[in-house]
């Protein structure tokens, strides 16, 4: 044994290996208990000699089947078997002839050229590095009777059907070899499941099916199937999965104070159940001295009031037939007082709105319980704006200075108690105040960036300057202070972003400006043109696959050269046709040219400054490379079926160019994917597509086109997954069930069909739909239209909205692939329960009265249920169009009017109509009417006239009147005043109008005007019962603009004073005017 370590080393080159074969333990011991480890199992490899046989000539007619046995002596580990000739050739193999998994040969049927005298069977024995041969078999096919077609049957397994058991997580290996004529082909399925596509393989030409990393699910009935074109033969293998033990949750180590409880769980899974023994120290469980402190209850141990002094290791032990498993356990029964493993004073540091985060962690037994006080005072619970952790940290979510402090934690047990203190720092964060800005420099001029910051006092900051990210340039012209970065001399090179950064241990903060230098004074304009074209074009240097090709550069015309475009003509393939070829620096005159077999080419190149290109040169004289084999192959290569039974595999053809010969071809290839075949191939020529036919349906393909020509094959080629065409998917959604959540709800379930059943890519399913009747007998029935639902991908449930209440709806499913869709599922029906009707098909009322009103209406268009009776809600009117206080009423399901009374006479009734069910009521619908005039009172019919007056329109009416009189006031005044002035008074004596009226004293109105008729409204206004106008209709009437005594104007025709809205009439003033009225005034004689 190895010192200081466990690992124990045998040395075995003294003696026979054979004495330290066996089964080896590991035990690991202290005072605290033993541990113990798994088995290790040591066995010596082995290559036993093959016995000694002899082996007679086989002689057999063509055309039957033959088994040649191998049957290799047991080794250790088993010994790999292969065939081979005298000249240690292997024998091919092929779907007629192969190997089985035991080794032995097998012929579906043999052929003449099966004839020979050396099958030798060889085993290879891997851990001894050796070979064994068998004796040679000599096998002779005689033709004198050859043996007729017929149907397959099985040679391995035999018999209709055998069984198979495999552990959990192996690989299972199934395998069948038929004979028959022809040879049979092999196909595998499950019954009642699919083969697990991602773990699931077919080998030896399609006889052994492996699936690995089984589970339980795997188990089952598989069936492989031989075929030929004279029937088929079956046989099942039925496959049973055990396993060995394996861990559902091993037992964890456990450390409990005294007098507390633990568990030790052990739980396990196998196939058969695994049995579990517990062991202490290494001793089974029941061997111990009797603890009552301990309960095993199978996979549990319950370890109550446990005392010190009562360590041990626990095993747990589970096996089968199969396997087990051991795990140690450590029950550490330890009483420790608290010890708080934070380091003590440490400080925090946080900047302001930040989390903060302060630790105390601890240790102790039992666990200690944690708590926090600040500044050794207040108690801190869990609750905003604080968290305690389970570990015993301490989170601040938002620090703020407030917080700042000493912080102390406690860490306390029935042992014992412990403190720890730390404090927190709460900083404040560092901001820039003064941003560098945008500086716009003449060469040679200064530029300074400013950059002012605010940091926290107590933090030590540190300001770096960064020029286009990267650091600024190691000259003297840039100096950096502590707020600013002056750049002195300015140059060209200096224009980029400049960026000011200040960091701090916490934090920082950073700000960017441009700098653009621009010229200090202007130039004079220069003249710039394209250049001229390159000339004397010339290629040299001339291999099959590059050329040099220089030339002399034109004029630039003041603006320097940029760069060469050159281009070449393809006068074999697209002649007249100009492509770039490839581009070269201002300053060079020669390009180095790659080129492509089977061109002729003529090269021109154009120059290109800051104006433009300029015109090409001259084409270079003709220069034709050598055909040579193709470089690439086809792109856009698809394999897609159109319909059952073909694979259309096309792509996008080679250009001429690209085709770098004559002669070009394409060589299609195809195989079935997952499956050892051969590639079967065609070459076409002068198409981009190719059909194969005879597909099985929706299978998939490997694909690869590859080009060539009279000089060879492209490069090989990629491998393309395509899909034979499909056909209508076979089966029906099964199991199809519906649940009714709500009257417009319901959801549709079904089983899903197999994926073989498909027939091609899962589109999704179809639901359709319709309703068939009302469940209301007075309903009427109308025709309804089907609706369809389609659900995408692989669905097993749908919902379906907007159903009809209390309604009788059928329904199937159908299956959706890219050709179509499958059979209909059996029709389902199901029913919609009751929900809200539709509002009431009408309302109308009749014979209004005095202080009556009768109301007519008619049941909902859908009742959407049993109708259990209607709700009427009516309220009055006022002539403001405020509503009064409401009444409501219920009526039966087969009332359709009322009379109401006790009405107001000549007043308006708003009416809310709806029905109802047992779910509720349905939408309202609403009307109006008025009751009878009362003529002896003398009351009239309430108008629903709008003001006029209060109307938005005819005040901007009024307004633009107003506006307009206004200025026609202003230019009379002025044309009047030209020539000097005269007294007014006179003019008027003179020339009287016996249409003016004087002035009333009394009120400042017309004469021509009566009280009357100032009393009367508006045609469309409201009158109140008092015959007075109110006020309060408008705040902008036109008696406001029309009277008042301080809207005067003077001899001038200036306007002395300003619009008011006083009611009063200066008469003093208005009897001493002699002027004729003014337009102002006529306003007041139309108000």
């Amino acid at each position: 044994m190895k010192p200081g370590s466990g690992t124990l080393v045998i040395d075995i080159s003294g003696e026979k290996a054979e004495a330290y074969e066996g089964t080896y333990q590991c035990t690991a011991h202290n005072e605290h208990g033993t541990a113990v480890s798994n088995n290790i199992v040591i066995r010596q490899s082995r290559s036993p000699l093959w016995s000694k046989e002899r082996n007679e000539a086989i002689t057999v007619q063509m055309g039957v089947s033959l088994v040649l046995q191998c049957r290799p002596p047991a080794g250790l580990p088993p010994p790999v078997i292969f065939w081979m000739d005298n000249n240690f050739q292997k024998l091919p193999l092929d779907k007629r002839v192969s190997q089985a998994l035991n080794g032995d040969l097998y012929f579906s049927n043999v052929l003449r050229e099966d004839t020979r005298s050396d099958y030798i069977c060889y085993a290879r024995f891997p851990h001894t590095q050796t070979i064994q041969q068998k004796q040679p078999i000599s096998v002779t096919v005689l033709n004198n009777n050859p043996e007729g077609e017929r149907r397959p049957g099985f040679m391995l397994p035999l018999g209709p059907t055998s069984t198979k058991m495999v552990l959990r997580g192996e690989t299972l290996e199934l395998e069948c070899i038929a004979e028959g004529l022809p040879t049979p082909d092999i196909s595998w399925q499950k019954d009642g499941g699919e083969l697990p596509s991602s773990r699931a393989s077919f080998h030896n030409f399609e006889k052994t099916l492996k699936i690995s990393d089984v589970n339980e699910a795997d188990a089952g009935n598989y069936r492989c199937t031989a075929t030929n074109n004279l029937g088929t033969a079956h046989h099942i293998i039925k496959v049973t999965v055990k396993a060995a033990p394996f861990w559902v949750s091993a037992p964890r180590n456990l450390i409990l104070a005294p007098n507390e409880t633990g568990i030790l769980t052990c739980r396990v899974s196998g196939e058969p159940k695994p049995k579990i023994s517990w062991f202490v120290n290494g001793v089974p469980i029941e061997n111990v001295p009797e603890d009552h402190s301990r309960k095993v209850e199978d996979d549990t141990v319950i370890l109550s009031n446990v005392q010190s002094g009562s360590s041990a290791v626990y095993q747990c032990n589970a096996s089968n037939e199969f396997g087990y498993l051991m795990a140690n356990a450590f029950v550490n029964v330890l009483a420790e007082p608290p010890r708080v493993l934070t380091p003590p004073d440490r400080v925090y540091q946080v900047i302001t709105n930040n989390p903060a985060l302060l630790h105390c962690s601890s240790f102790g037994s039992p666990i200690p319980t944690i708590t926090w006080f600040k500044d050794s005072q207040t108690s801190i619970k869990n609750g905003d704006p604080y968290v305690i952790h389970e570990n015993g940290t301490l989170e601040i979510h938002v620090a703020q200075p407030l917080n700042s402090g000493k912080y102390t934690c406690i860490a306390t047990n029935n042992l014992g108690i412990k403190e720890n203190h730390v404090f927190l720092e709460v900083k404040e964060p560092t901001r820039i105040l003064k941003q560098p800005e945008y500086r716009v420099v003449q060469r040679g001029m200064s530029a300074v960036f400013e950059c002012k910051v605010k940091h926290d006092p107590s933090l030590i900051p540190t300001m770096t300057w960064l020029k286009d990210s990267g650091e600024l340039p190691d000259d003297e012209r840039f100096e950096v202070d502590t707020d600013s970065l002056t750049i002195k001399n300015v140059t060209d090179e200096d224009r980029g972003t400049y960026t000011c950064i200040m960091n701090t241990t916490l934090d920082q903060d950073s700000a960017s400006a441009m700098l653009t230098v621009v010229e200090a004074t202007p130039t004079p304009a220069i003249a710039y043109e394209k250049p001229d074209p390159p000339s004397d074009l010339e290629l040299t240097d001339q291999t099959e696959r590059t050329v040099q090709l220089t030339w002399i550069p034109g004029d630039e015309h003041n603006s320097p050269t940029q760069k060469f475009l050159v281009q070449y003509e393809d006068l074999l393939h697209q002649p007249g046709v100009w492509i770039n070829l490839t581009e070269a620096p201002g300053t060079s005159t020669t390009a180095q040219l790659n080129l492509s077999p089977y061109v002729y080419y003529s090269f021109r190149v154009l120059a290109l400054n800051h104006v433009g290109y300029s015109h090409p040169s001259q084409p270079s004289h003709q220069y034709r490379t050598n055909p040579a084999a193709p470089d690439e192959n086809p792109s856009d290569v698809q394999g897609v079926g159109t319909e059952a039974g073909n694979l259309v595999i096309s792509w996008t053809p080679l250009t001429g160019f690209q085709s770098n010969g004559p002669g070009l071809e394409y060589r299609v290839q195809w195989k079935r994917k997952d499956i050892k075949d051969d590639w079967s191939l065609q070459n076409v020529a002068n198409v981009s597509q190719f059909v194969v036919t005879g597909t099985p349906t929706f299978v998939p393909y490997e694909i690869k086109v590859q080009a060539l020509n009279d000089y060879g094959s492209g490069p090989e080629p990629e491998v393309v997954i395509g899909y034979s065409g499909e056909d209508l998917p076979l089966s029906a959604p099964d199991s199809v069930q519906i649940m009714v959540h709500n009257s417009t709800l319901a959801e549709v379930h079904w089983e899903p069909v197999s994926l073989p059943s498909v027939r091609g890519k899962l589109q999704g399913y179809k639901v359709y739909y319709r309703r068939d009747r009302g469940l209301h007998e007075t309903e009427e029935e109308t025709d309804q239209q089907e609706q369809v639902l389609t659900f995408s991908g692989n669905r097993s449930e749908g919902r379906l909205p907007g159903l009809q209440p209390y309604s009788l709806y059928s329904l199937f499913i159908t299956v959706l692939n890219n050709k179509g869709e499958g059979p209909p599922s059996p029709s389902k029906t199901f029913e919609t329960p009751e929900g809200v009707p539709g509002p009431p098909s009408f309302l109308n009322v009749l014979n209004p009265g005095l202080d009556s009103l009768t109301l007519e209406w008619g049941p909902p268009i859908k009742n959407n249920g049993r109708l259990t009776g209607y709700t009427l809600k009516y309220q009055p009117v006022n002539t403001t169009n405020e509503l009064g206080p409401a009444k409501v009423m219920t009526f039966l399901a087969n009332e359709t009017t009322i009379t109401l009374g006790n009405l107001n006479s000549s007043m308006l009734y708003k009416f809310y109509l709806s029905a109802k069910t047992i779910k509720g009521s349905g939408p309202t619908i609403t009307e109006e009417a008025f009751t009878a005039m009362d003529t002896k009172a003398g009351k009239a019919v309430p108008s629903r006239q709008v003001d006029i007056a209060t109307q938005g329109w005819f005040i901007g009416l009024m307004c633009a009147i107003a506006l307009l009189i206004l200025v026609l006031l202003i230019v009379c005044f002025i044309k009047r005043n030209k020539g000097g002035k005269y007294p007014v008074k006179e003019k008027e004596d003179a020339h009287q109008d016996p249409e003016i009226q004087p002035m009333k004293e009394d009120d400042g109105t017309f004469g021509e005007y009566s009280d009357t008729e100032d009393h009367k409204p508006l045609k469309g206004s409201r009158t109140p019962s008092n015959g007075t106008v109110r006020r309060d209709e408008s705040d902008d009437s036109l008696v406001d603009y029309g009277e008042g005594g301080d809207g005067q104007f003077n001899e001038d025709g200036s306007f002395i004073g300003q619009y008011s809205g006083k009611k009063e009439k200066d008469t003093h003033e208005g009897n001493e005017s002699s002027e004729a009225p003014s337009p102002v005034n006529a306003m007041n004689s139309f108000v």
